[in-house]
């Protein structure tokens, strides 16, 4: 270790390491275990603290920032419950790759182990939940831990890590201000050389007649988007993307199929059928999308992705590269020849005209998907969206089309309800210029409610769009589709004035249940830069489709057209 000028305390010493960083905005809840951090917290003239109303408020926060900029979001909590209170971020992080920053307070390291009052083995709960964790004991430690866990957040494939600080330990000082050396090898954070043969990839690629490009959330984490629109454009390939890749080809353009998977267009699941070449770039053939050996049944299978621990592990494919995407487009793209696509273009076309997005707009019911269809009209495909989980959140991924990258916020791998609106606070406050939308259900928005006095706090421009028909929506569609509409717990009782429960934090709020309002409801949502929600009543008996049934492959893809299949 190597030391400079005068000793100061462990806290103060994290705080001038975040600055450093280049850390400007925080969330967090503060408690005993963590005070004497906040106290240097509170001198700071360069970080923005947020304060939260729940701790997992603070880290779905963080989320929102870090998904949204492309930067480290950073939470902070106490020790015990609110430490614990973290761990389904942690969690929401680590799956779907997203780089935060927990720091917890801890029990005085002479406390540890004796069950002390709020305290909870942090350390341990969080191993296999984050890239890297530390339990943090001499203030002399301080700086190489730091170093080490902001490393691997953003290094490799992105992540959550953790800083467990006991109180003594921020009270304590030090004079070692920077590591002189690292514990960790440079392959954790370095960017890695490219492994593979591009050239060899490419070439596979200009042999196929039925290319498809299989994008990612890698995608949108390796800044990769302009590359990928010039491989598909070079090579005349359509693009699919899954949930977290979406924002990473432009939904707009003539060679996008939408997303696929359980709830992706027909188009696209059918393209993954007829394909005779697929290239995954920076996705991880989730269950969500890819079968076991039915997945694209007739093609060449290529696999580009910065983790080696992804490669063959649900899906075996017959090319690899291994390294950071960006990259790798880069070697390829030069091997990358043309070639004359025609037929399998027009296919693609016939397969979207045949076979496009569609439900019942007849009667006088609100549906979601026209709702949605007016926003994205409205806010000409330009706002930031953030949703929770469920019919909602697959209603605004198939008819709000993102052009972007950091556009589209959600919980992927995890389906973290709650995630929607702390996620949109967070992204406001990371662009605060631009037009931030939460969609989120009746159910999914009173996970973290209380976050509305967050916004109301700062003044926050948060648009939320809640629909609502008195259900778990997904859970009631599952019901009714596979378990003869026994409709167990899944139908809410009660519900509060959700309006009125906005005004109550002072953001506006407006009601609509017929057609006929939707045109005064979407002006009402976005007619000014200021905080409001919408309350948009649909019919509970609404579903999301296409659909492939939990444990089945795309050639059991379910059409709106074929809904009596599901009932048979």
């Amino acid at each position: 270790m190597s030391s400079t000028t005068e000793a100061i305390t462990g806290g103060r010493l994290m705080v001038e390491l975040l600055e450093e960083a280049g850390v400007e905005i925080v969330f967090g809840y503060p408690g005993g275990a963590i005070l004497p951090f906040y106290d240097e917290l509170y001198h700071s003239k360069k970080i923005k603290h947020i304060l939260v109303r729940h701790e997992q408020g603070a880290i779905h926060m963080a989320e929102g920032y870090a998904r949204s900029t492309g930067k480290l979001g950073v939470c902070i909590a106490t020790s015990g419950p609110g430490a614990t209170n973290l761990i389904t971020g942690l969690t929401d992080a680590k799956l779907d790759s997203i780089p935060i920053l927990a720091i917890t307070g801890q029990v005085s390291t002479d406390a540890i182990g004796t069950d002390a009052f709020q305290e909870a083995d942090i350390f341990g709960i969080t191993i296999p939940i984050t890239k890297y964790n530390a339990l943090i004991k001499k203030a002399d430690d301080l700086s190489r831990h730091f170093e080490e866990a902001i490393k691997i957040a953003m290094g490799g494939r992105p992540g959550p890590v953790l800083l467990d600080f006991p109180k003594d330990v921020q009270l304590e000082k030090t004079s070692v201000r920077k590591a002189s050396s690292l514990k960790i090898a440079p392959h954790h954070y370095e960017r890695p050389k490219v492994k593979g043969d591009p050239q060899e990839f490419a070439e596979a690629l200009n042999q196929a007649k039925r290319p498809l490009l299989y994008v990612g959330g890698g995608a949108i984490n390796s800044f990769a988007s302009a590359e990928i629109k010039a491989l598909a454009e070079k090579a005349n390939a359509p693009v699919t993307t899954t949930l977290m890749g979406l924002g990473a080809f432009p939904g707009t353009h003539p060679l996008s199929v939408g997303m696929l998977g359980m709830h992706g267009t027909a188009y696209a699941n059918k393209a993954v059928l007829e394909c005779d070449y697929i290239l995954n770039l920076g996705a991880r053939f989730d269950d969500r999308v890819a079968k076991y050996q039915d997945f694209a049944p007739n093609a060449v299978r290529a696999h580009v992705d910065i983790d080696a621990a992804e490669f063959n592990k649900r899906i075996n494919v017959d090319y690899i590269l291994h390294g950071d995407l960006k990259d790798a487009i880069r070697e390829i793209l030069p091997f990358v020849k043309g070639g004359d696509r025609t037929s399998w273009i027009e296919n693609i076309q016939s397969l979207k005209k045949n076979h496009p997005l569609d439900f019942d707009n007849s009667g006088d019911s609100i549906k979601p998907q026209d709702f949605l269809q007016r926003v994205y009209a409205k806010t000409k495909g330009e706002a930031i969206v953030s949703t929770d989980v469920g019919q909602h959140q697959m209603w605004a991924a198939q008819y709000y089309l993102f052009d972007k990258p950091n556009t589209w916020l959600t919980s992927g791998g995890l389906g973290t309800m709650g995630y929607g609106l702390p996620a949109a606070i967070g992204a406001k406050f990371g662009n605060p210029d631009k037009t931030v939308i939460c969609v989120t259900g009746d159910g999914s928005f009173q996970m973290c409610i209380q976050e509305l006095a967050t916004i109301a706090q700062s003044k926050l421009g948060v648009k939320i769009l809640l629909f609502n028909n008195n259900f778990l929506g997904m859970v009631r569609q599952w019901q009714e589709l596979f378990y003869e509409e026994r409709f167990s717990e899944s139908q809410w009782t009660y519900n509060p004035n959700f309006v009125k429960l906005a005004e109550a934090y002072g953001i506006p709020g407006m009601r609509i249940e017929h057609k006929s309002e939707i045109e005064k409801g979407v002006e009402f949502f976005l007619k000014d830069s200021g905080s409001a929600l919408i309350e948009v009543m649909i019919p509970a008996e609404e579903k999301v489709f296409p659909m492939i049934p939990a444990g089945k492959s795309q050639q059991d893809l379910i059409e709106f057209k074929d809904l009596g299949k599901l009932k048979k």
